[in-house]
Order: structure tokens, then C-alpha cells, then sequence
């Protein structure tokens, strides 16, 4: 994947370098607001490079009361001692990967020169933006001190956004590693009339610092702040959109703000590792799993699990990226290694365990590997899906635990096996939607949908 965003993000800035006159200059801006104006506590600890190093001192150099006042049984034992010597060079050179080029291929949007060169195309964004949907700009100061660009775009009260209520929704955009709010996915939703909130990573563009992690989190963590507190949008008000690796920041913003009404992850992976283990040199494994583990542990699977609202996946069926397919030419093939299928997996048996059997397994991996809407149909019928049988299964259910019913549910548990594979599928098909689309192409409007909801 790394190797893949870098490749092709030089080909595609370097094709409009130099194109415009470009006036951007964000040190002068006064501050609009501050993670700790709400007084949450919420949010990340900072400075994640220096805890790495000082962990790793503090296990191979143990304090001195590690050993004093012990019994000589069991002090810390000489051999310990030098096993912890031994990881130490590993440890350094996956810290100077990690910060060195690692950094630059995982997010090539942060380095200098590229932000340099795309900075004629951003300034006619930020343009459009402002002038045709009275866009307000803003900086915002993260946790970690970082200070995040932001575009706001309010369609509450315009003629689109009351058309069907969609302007009091808001849609909380998390850009790529390599877009920005103002070229990025933010225009899906604007086009289809929701009010829309864009930022910029850390390192990108106008915002400062360096795209990390922990550093992600706690600029997506004032964003949410600053849209409720300052902006007036309540928590269930809120759609969080991530587009590819921003499915990141969009599942840590759920998992950490369980109330926010809805989640829309487009082509985003489950895990960093296995993509980085795909375009990686075989003789690099242990370091690059260090690494990844260490400084990009992107666990977007994990955080999607402790969020119970409503998810919709969109899953790119020509995705050469978040794929660890041999043949990216091969359709058909490629699908069924697009890791969206593992995030579809494990949200369908963290929330329905008891469907999710292996007769229920079975059944959703031979619909993950249909590869366009024919193919999903002939799977369907195999299967004899009843959709509105399954519906009034799960209405059922609902209805028997009363109001507070929470995840994981247990319907399913007493089906036969046939009953179990049509609401498995029936429930892959309602969290899940294909479309026929590379990685780098702009979701079109029309394919922009909330997710569904019983």
C-alpha cells in the first residue's frame, strides 16, 4: 500500500504543478478554537516518539528500585537484563524507520515538497469552497498542540440542505494520506446537500506537526470538539466519513464518541500490517512489523468493534491498494483480497456472533466474492434470501428485548442452518456496498448514503 500511495501521488501532483498563483500563508491565522474550551478531558497523551524511546530505556535500564529491597529471588535476573539488551537495536531502527521514510510512504501528503507542489491546486479549493458555498475556514489547536486547517461548510438554512433535512446533518470528512479537504472526499457529501466538516492531517497543507497515529487522534478529537461545542451540531447529529486510510481517525472518533449517529468507512482496510507486508521486501518482516506495531499500529478493525451505531461500508471493487491481490488486473480475484472484507467479517461477528457461525461465515465469504451485481444475485438465489423474512426476524428480536437492546445480539441462536446463511447475507448486504471503482477515484454523489438502520 505504502509503495503504492507514494508511486502514484507523484505522478498525479507533478501533472499539475505549477498550474496557478497560490497565496496560502497559515502563521498569521488567529486561533478559532482550543481542545480544552469544552472542557473535556477526552482526548490523547502526546509526545508518542519520545514514550517509545523512553520505554525502551526504561526496559533495557531498569530503575534502581526495580532490584532494591528485594529478596535475591526475585530481583530482575542478570539474563533478563540482556534480553532486553538485545531488542534494543531493533527497537532504534524501527524508531528511525518509522520517522525517516517510513513516515514519508505512509503519508506522502505530509512531505515538503509535495505539499509545495500541490499548493496551486489547493488554493483554487479553498477558493471554491469559500466562494461558492461560503465556506468558513478555521484553525483549530489539538491536544498536542498541533494547529488543524478546517473547512466548514453550513448548509442548514440553504434551499439543498432543508430540500430533505440533510443540512442538519453533519459530515465529518477524514481525508487520505495523500487528499486534502480541499480536492478530497469532503465534496462527495457537499454535492448531495449535507453541511460538511473537512480537515487536513498533521504535516498536511495549512495544518502543522507530523501525521502520526496518536497525533491523527487528537486532531480528529478537537474536530468533533469543535463542530459540538462551537458549531452547535449535536453528537447524534454527526456522520463520520474516512476515505481510505482516514477510516483511522473516522473509527478512534467513533470508538471514543459512541454517541455519534453514524459511520461511513470507503475503501478502508482493516489493518496496516498486512498491506505493508505485501509491498515490503520478504527479508524486512520483523522490521516492518515492529515498526507498523509500534509507530503506525492502525488497527481500524479493533476500533470499529466498539462502536455500536449504524456502519456502512463501501468497498471498491477495482481497488489496487487496500488489496494484498498478486493480479491487480484480475477483477474477480482482487475483490476477494480487498481487506474490506475482513472489516465486514469481524463487525458481522462482533455484533451478530451467534448468525456469524460457520454455516453464517460460509455463507458471507461466498458473497464477498462476488464481483459485480450479477454475481451478488446468483448468490442470493443459491441461498434463497427472503428479505423480508430476515427483516422480520431481526424486527423481532429488537422488539422482544425492549428499548436498551445493545450489541452483541443474540438472534440466530436457534435457526437452522439455511435460516442462518440467508441473515447472514441479509446483514452483509445492508453494512456493506460495492461499487465499480478504483481506489483514487471521487465517490460519486449518487453513492454516498447513510447507513442503514432498523
Amino acid at each position: 500500500m505504502c509503495v503504492l500511495c507514494f508511486s502514484k501521488a507523484l505522478a498525479h501532483i507533478f501533472k499539475i504543478y505549477f498550474k496557478a498563483s497560490y497565496n496560502f500563508e497559515s502563521g498569521s491565522w488567529p486561533i478559532e478554537f482550543q481542545w480544552d474550551e469544552a472542557g473535556n478531558g477526552r482526548g490523547c497523551v502526546r509526545g508518542r516518539g519520545r514514550q517509545i524511546l523512553v520505554k525502551a530505556a526504561s526496559q533495557l535500564f531498569p530503575p534502581v528500585s526495580a532490584f532494591a529491597g528485594r529478596p535475591a529471588g526475585e530481583r530482575v535476573s542478570f539474563w533478563r537484563f540482556l534480553s532486553h539488551a538485545k531488542q534494543l537495536p531493533s527497537q532504534l531502527a524501527s524508531y528511525v524507520m518509522a520517522h525517516s521514510f517510513g513516515r514519508w510512504l505512509l503519508y506522502p501528503g505530509s512531505m515538503f515538497l509535495l505539499n509545495q507542489a500541490l499548493l496551486p491546486i489547493l488554493a483554487k479549493g479553498q477558493a471554491r469552497l469559500q466562494g461558492e458555498y461560503n465556506g468558513k475556514r478555521a484553525k483549530l489547536v489539538a491536544r498536542d498542540g498541533n494547529k488543524i486547517d478546517t473547512m466548514f461548510v453550513d448548509r442548514r438554512t440553504t434551499a439543498a440542505g432543508l430540500a430533505e433535512g440533510r443540512g442538519k446533518q453533519l459530515v465529518i470528512c477524514c481525508e487520505g494520506n495523500v487528499s486534502f479537504y480541499e480536492w478530497g472526499c469532503l465534496s462527495t457529501p457537499l454535492q448531495t446537500g449535507y453541511s460538511v466538516l473537512g480537515w487536513n492531517h498533521p504535516g498536511f497543507a495549512g495544518s502543522t506537526g507530523q501525521p502520526y497515529p496518536q497525533n491523527d487522534a487528537n486532531a480528529v478529537d478537537v474536530v468533533i470538539q469543535y463542530a459540538t461545542s462551537r458549531l452547535g451540531f449535536e453528537l447524534p447529529d454527526i456522520v463520520v466519513y474516512g476515505w481510505s486510510l482516514g477510516g483511522y481517525s473516522a473509527t478512534w472518533a467513533t470508538m471514543t464518541y459512541p454517541s455519534i449517529g453514524s459511520l461511513v468507512l470507503d475503501a478502508t482496510f482493516d489493518d496496516l500490517l498486512p498491506l505493508a507486508l505485501n509491498v515490503m521486501p520478504k527479508s524486512w518482516k520483523k522490521l516492518v512489523v515492529r515498526t507498523v506495531k509500534d509507530h503506525f499500529n492502525l488497527n481500524v478493525g479493533e476500533q470499529l468493534c466498539k462502536y455500536w451505531g449504524p456502519v456502512l461500508l463501501i468497498r471498491r471493487t477495482r481497488d489496487e491498494v487496500i488489496t494484498t491481490c498478486p493480479d491487480l488486473d484480475d477483477q474477480v480475484t482482487n475483490v476477494r483480497y480487498n481487506r474490506a472484507n475482513e472489516l465486514l467479517i469481524q463487525l458481522l461477528e462482533r455484533r451478530y456472533p451467534d448468525v456469524m457461525t460457520h454455516e453464517g461465515l460460509s455463507a458471507v465469504h461466498d458473497w464477498l466474492r462476488a464481483a459485480d451485481p450479477s454475481q451478488e444475485e446468483a448468490v442470493c438465489r443459491r441461498y434463497n434470501i427472503n428479505e423480508e423474512w430476515c427483516l422480520k426476524e431481526l424486527q423481532s428480536y429488537k422488539l422482544s428485548q425492549g428499548p436498551e437492546v445493545h450489541f452483541p445480539w443474540r438472534v440466530g441462536k436457534s435457526l437452522a442452518s439455511k435460516d442462518k446463511r440467508q441473515i447472514a447475507i441479509f446483514l452483509a448486504k445492508r453494512h456493506m456496498k460495492n461499487i465499480e471503482a478504483t481506489h483514487w477515484s471521487l465517490l460519486k454523489p449518487h453513492d454516498f448514503q447513510m447507513p442503514w438502520k432498523l
